[in-house]
């Protein structure tokens, strides 16, 4: 049996979302290691479960200096465990274990995705974590997801392929033990005891929550229903809150002390490790969560025979069983969410009905070892597909990872030199822009980068804004003034480019950045262009420019895709600056520019103008 190695960012995580299925799997014949942050809890695991574990601390907020010595030690705990399979779960964990597998070079690599912290974050943050999530699934040979909403959300922000992402079975993060969770009348010793711990008060109706206190769980929208809608129809109704606060994620303070201060509102105060006699305590489980992957609090209470009200949120729509189950209600609509709970209520035999479907559920579909089985077979199924692949992989990989730094690190030492000492003449040439041509100097667009992604492209103004009559832009033949020819024949107006290389929107050489309507017009073959950065020359350019018909041009450019190497490039820079000297290929035959591309097998359109960024003349694109 296959060597397995888990990575989970923290060990309470590892303890409580690997239970059971590191004993499973051991009980296989499987050499079973768990990597996590150190502590107690992965103490009691180890000790649980029977298997190896190695501490490596890992922050679950961003700190990109502590993310890098946590890499340092996740790389060397692999190399020292060997494993054949890397299981890696939770955003910190995924990203810096597919990172320290791929550079390892772990045979199978699994990223089991168990939410999207991306949904809630928003501006730069947000950003970092899609590009996060996108390396992570990127370096996986397969991304298992835990439900099926997560799944299509992850396919529609693009961060994986379809054809790699699945769902086992009916989803969830560890299945839910139905015996542990099983239904307990009030007349439970144990139950009765920890109602008394409470002050819960005996016959009060009681309203649950489950899991970390946080902004993205939906506590001041649970804080709001309990207050404004369920306290006002049921006076007596009380609120328990089971779990504690979470600094990364806060909710606000005002929030948090009219909880601590309500006298209908119990809150434990802190993590709760045996969660299971907390669910006899309530009527109805309240779970407004804004994002999830598939929820375990809304699981375990449906084991529990309790109905759930929850958002429309990823992950709890998988949990829930709208109508069946439980109450699924708008996202952020508080009021729906203190109306269905008052519903519940007001209404004990609706509340036992959907229990018991709930409980039915979690025994038919949820069952632990169904889906741990269901595991083991995509590590024999990945393993045994990889042999042949494997070994193709890594030397494409090793190749592929070496050429792609020494390119970024080729564009890095021409291109800032480069722009620094063309400075003056681009001062230069920009004030003679300015005088022979107007305002503005620079010409900004949005043009498509790798995989399409849109950037803003700089170039110097070579087109005056003359229009006719009709306000139209007239032909570019007649906008092209005689400055703006010759700073395309000498390739000046693209200096500003330079600038992009630095960034990282565009390298050295790569396909000429087109327009971004080119996009849908591009058949299947052809939009492999996008494949690599776009470049500032390419082999395109050097074949013969504009010269060229659209669809030899962006033949070369697959070309190239298939075909780059650090020593194609350079030959390609050379052969540009022979271009550029001899003025080779500057206009379509016949044409002041290139004619717009229609599509493959469209009939050619003359130029036409294009609407560029806000503020700047309309131009047309000359490749």
């Amino acid at each position: 049996m296959p060597r397995l190695a888990y990575l989970v960012t923290h060990p309470v995580t590892a303890r409580t979302l690997l239970r059971g299925q590191l004993a499973w799997l051991r009980g296989r014949g499987h050499d079973v290691a768990v990597v996590s942050g150190p502590g107690a809890a992965l103490d009691d695991l180890a000790a649980r479960e029977r298997v190896a574990t190695v501490g490596v601390p890992m922050e679950r907020e961003i700190r990109p200096l502590a993310d890098l010595v946590s890499l340092a030690r996740l790389v060397g705990a692999l190399r020292a465990l060997r494993p054949d399979v890397v299981n890696a779960s939770t955003p910190k964990a995924g990203l810096l274990g597919m990172i320290a597998a791929a550079v390892t070079r772990v045979p199978a690599r699994v990223y089991l995705l168990r939410g999207l912290r991306l949904e809630t974050a928003r501006g730069a943050r947000g950003r970092l974590l899609k590009a996060a999530e996108r390396v992570a699934c990127g370096l996986a040979h397969e991304v298992v997801c835990v439900s099926e909403s997560l799944r299509r959300r992850a396919l529609e922000e693009g961060l994986v392929a379809a054809d790699r992402a699945r769902v086992l079975g009916a989803g969830s993060s560890n299945g839910v033990d139905a015996e542990r969770f099983r239904p307990r009348g009030r007349d439970d010793a144990e139950v009765e005891a920890l109602r008394a711990r409470l002050g819960l008060g005996a016959g009060a109706p009681v309203v649950g929550f489950v899991g970390r206190l946080t902004r993205d769980k939906g506590i001041e929208d649970l804080w709001r229903a309990f207050e404004q809608v369920v306290l006002p129809r049921v006076p007596a109704a009380r609120l328990l809150l089971v779990g504690e606060p979470e600094p990364g994620d806060p909710v606000p303070a005002a929030v948090l002390e009219a909880l601590r201060r309500h006298p209908r509102v119990v809150g434990t105060g802190a993590f709760v490790r045996d969660t299971a006699p907390y669910y006899a305590l309530m009527d109805v489980l309240a779970f407004p969560s804004y994002r999830e992957g598939f929820p375990n609090a809304p699981l375990e209470a449906a084991a529990s025979e309790r109905p759930v009200v929850g958002y429309a949120a990823t992950g709890t729509v998988d949990a829930v069983v709208a109508g069946r189950t439980g109450t699924v209600v708008p996202l952020g609509d508080w009021r729906a969410l203190g109306e269905a709970l008052v519903g519940y209520l007001d209404v004990p035999d609706l509340a036992r009905e959907h229990g018991r479907a709930g409980r039915e559920r979690a025994r038919r579909e949820f069952e632990p070892a169904a889906l741990w089985a269901r595991l083991e077979q995509e590590h024999l199924r990945l393993l045994a597909e990889v042999p042949d692949a494997r070994a193709r992989a890594r030397r494409l990989a090793r190749r592929l990872g070496r050429s792609r730094t020494l390119k970024r690190a080729l564009d890095l030492a021409i291109a800032g030199p480069a722009l620094a000492a063309a400075a003056p003449a681009l001062a230069a040439v920009a004030l003679a822009v300015r005088l022979g041509i107007g305002r503005p100097v620079l010409f900004a667009q949005q043009r498509p980068g790798l995989h399409g992604r849109p950037f803003t492209l700089y170039k110097l103004r070579s087109m005056t804004d003359a229009r006719d009559a009709a306000g139209r832009p007239l032909p570019d033949a007649a906008r092209l003034t005689r400055l703006g020819r010759l700073l395309r024949a000498t390739s000046l107006d693209e200096l500003p480019e330079l600038w992009n290389v630095v960034r990282g929107d565009m390298s050295l050489v790569g396909p000429r950045p087109l327009l971004m309507e080119y996009l849908a017009r591009y058949s299947p073959e052809q939009a492999r262009r996008h494949e690599v950065k776009p470049g500032l020359t390419g082999w395109a350019v050097v074949r013969g420019r504009n010269a060229l018909t659209w669809e030899e041009k962006f033949a070369d450019d697959v070309w190239y895709v298939d075909h780059w190497s650090l020593g194609l490039d350079l030959q390609i820079l050379a052969r540009t600056a022979l271009s550029v000297l001899r003025r080779e290929g500057i206009n379509a035959p016949g044409a002041a520019t290139m004619p717009v591309f229609m599509g493959s097998g469209a009939a050619p359109a003359p130029a036409a103008s294009v609407r560029g960024a806000v503020g700047f003349p309309a131009v047309t694109d000359a490749g």
